[in-house]
């Protein structure tokens, strides 16, 4: 340590005795260390003596190079804004199709589609498991004959679309893929991304339908596909988002999403793909909470151990094979009913983390979310909160403006280390697969969503609103509801386009989709001849359904 060092820890641990002892006087109850929400301690001051260990040049870099703490871009924001893309779907095709074009004539940048529950996990409308859940999360979507209506008037080689399905994202991509093909739009020139995450939903979330080992066939699939037809599209967002809001804590949200996307490279190679082949089109999905510099933090740490990873375990080559591009989403689980309103500071506070932390897209949650879908007026306020962060702040004029910050450093490289620990612990129980059939990840999961909620219930943790500040207030009423009748519609439109069909043609592509899956091919393009025989979404799941088996939770 060099003498000046020497000379600051001396000055520092006198500083530090005295307010330790003023502090204890004064809060006997208090504990002298604060804490984040992963656990992590927050000393009273920071300075150099904390990032001692930190060699500059190796873990913080330059925006745009290895290993892409401030950034996967060098300019970053200074030569575009995140893409604002505020996710949306509800009822029917149509209803959805006028809330995208109302977004896009307020500015919004790219679409996010949200799916009904039955399309998330394989039955059409008029399935009986459907029924009373038709259009009510998300759009419902039955056939391409839906997946057309939805794209009405939008044209697909202008726009980014992400579409947040997992067990069912083969279908609705082949779908996409088939509107394109429409409107005069090669798949090479489609941009977007599908979540395609099929392990969080095992651990966090719940919409899956085949077995661990044939939804990764399926994944892999796409990866290969994808490749060759789809190169602008992203085939994967491995998400931390559902990881965060089932009650993960912000380094196990690093840790178990980066667990997963080892899992789905290790796949992909196993399955005779180079890395360099499909890296690039990785995309990741995060949380933005509410520990606002813990999340600064976390996304520049998530960014460089990722980096790491794929040159250092992965061996890749390419630069774009190690750049961590992200989504970001603020933090549903913390949206309140009490004092609803609040939440427009919540999220604004949130996704200005997201975007000290170099996010490349970005969601912003309305603040009516806690009781209803949102309404135009609450997410256009949502879209306008990005729209004023990035253009009246001056947040986005520097690149990474919070680096070197004693506290964002320390922070930064405490969740990167936290992180690697729980990847150790799941690389010693064989992978995240062997993890979640262990069980390991829910359990910790659990675990962190119970400590918060009796931190909440003790008043330890202060929720405004909530625990803290009450006050009576009506219920909010003003809010979007779905029609009843919206599961109807949508029954009688499936019936006809049952009935107008080439049954015939339709029979026979199911068929091949039924030998396909028997075998080893690649499932994507006999997916891809259903759909455009307008087979339906809950037809095509059947097959595999039959052939594959169903997953249920031990």
């Amino acid at each position: 340590m060099s003498e000046k060092l020497k000379k600051l820890a001396g000055a520092r641990g006198e500083w530090e005795n005295k307010t330790v002892a003023k502090t204890t006087e004064r809060f006997p109850e208090r504990k002298p260390v604060f804490e984040t929400s992963s656990g992590i301690p927050v000393l009273r001051l920071y300075t150099p003596l904390d990032l001692e260990k930190l060699d500059y040049l190796e873990d913080m870099g330059f925006p745009g190079q290895y290993p892409y703490t401030r950034g996967v871009q060098p300019t970053m924001y200074r030569g575009r804004f995140w893409t604002m893309r505020q996710y949306a779907g509800f009822a029917t095709a149509e209803e959805t199709n006028k809330r995208y074009k109302f977004l896009l004539d307020r500015g919004q940048t790219g679409l996010s589609v949200a799916f009904d529950l039955p399309t998330q996990i394989g039955y059409d409308s008029d399935h009986p498991l459907s029924a009373g859940e038709v259009g009510k999360v998300g759009v419902a979507i039955d056939s391409l004959a839906d997946m057309e209506t939805l794209f009405d008037g939008i044209p697909l080689d202008k726009v980014s679309t992400s579409m947040t399905i997992n067990a069912t994202a083969a279908m609705l991509l082949a779908m996409y893929i088939a509107v394109a093909e429409k409107q005069g739009v090669g798949s090479e020139a489609l941009r977007g991304t599908i979540q395609n995450d099929i392990l969080k939903e095992y651990a966090a979330r719940g919409t899956y339908i085949y077995p661990p080992k044939e939804s990764m066939r399926i994944i892999t699939d796409i990866f290969a596909y994808c490749k060759d037809q789809l190169p602008k599209w992203n085939t994967i967002s491995i998400s931390g988002y559902h990881i965060r809001e089932a009650g993960s804590t912000a380094v196990q949200e690093v840790a178990f999403t980066l667990a997963d996307g080892i899992a789905y490279v290790q796949a992909a190679m196993d399955a005779g793909l180079d890395v360099d082949a499909f890296a690039s089109r990785l995309s990741f999905f995060f949380n933005a909470h509410s520990n606002f510099l813990e999340e600064v933090a976390k996304f520049r740490a998530a960014r460089r151990l990722w980096a790491r990873i794929m040159k250092n375990r992965f061996k890749a080559k390419k630069a774009n094979s190690l750049r961590m591009r992200f989504h970001t989403q603020t933090a549903g689980s913390t949206l309140t009913a009490q004092q609803p309103e609040n939440n427009i500071m919540r999220v604004t506070l949130q996704a200005l983390s997201a975007v000290f932390g170099g996010t490349q897209s970005l969601h912003t949650n309305s603040w009516d979310e806690a009781y209803a879908l949102p309404s135009e007026k609450s997410v256009t306020i949502a879209l306008r909160t990005q729209q004023v962060i990035a253009n009246e702040t001056g947040v986005a004029d520097s690149i990474d403006p919070l680096a070197g910050s004693y506290l964002v450093e320390r922070l930064t490289n405490d969740i990167e280390e936290g992180a690697n620990r729980y990847i150790d612990k799941i690389d010693e129980l064989g992978g995240a697969v062997q993890a979640i059939e262990a069980g390991f990840i829910q359990r910790e999961i659990a675990d962190s969503a119970y400590n918060f909620q009796m931190a909440v219930e003790k008043e330890e943790k202060i929720i405004v609103g909530v625990n803290r500040y009450r006050q009576e207030e009506p219920p909010l009423e003003d809010v979007l509801k779905i029609s009843s009748e919206v599961e109807a519609f949508q029954v009688e439109k499936l019936r006809k386009i049952k009935e107008r069909r080439d049954n015939d043609k339709t029979a026979k592509a199911l068929s091949g989709l039924k030998s396909v899956a028997e075998g080893s091919g690649n499932l994507v393009p006999v997916i891809l001849d259903a759909v455009k025989a307008y087979a339906t979404l809950g037809e095509i799941s059947g097959v595999l359904r039959e052939v594959f088996g169903e997953y249920r939770e031990s």
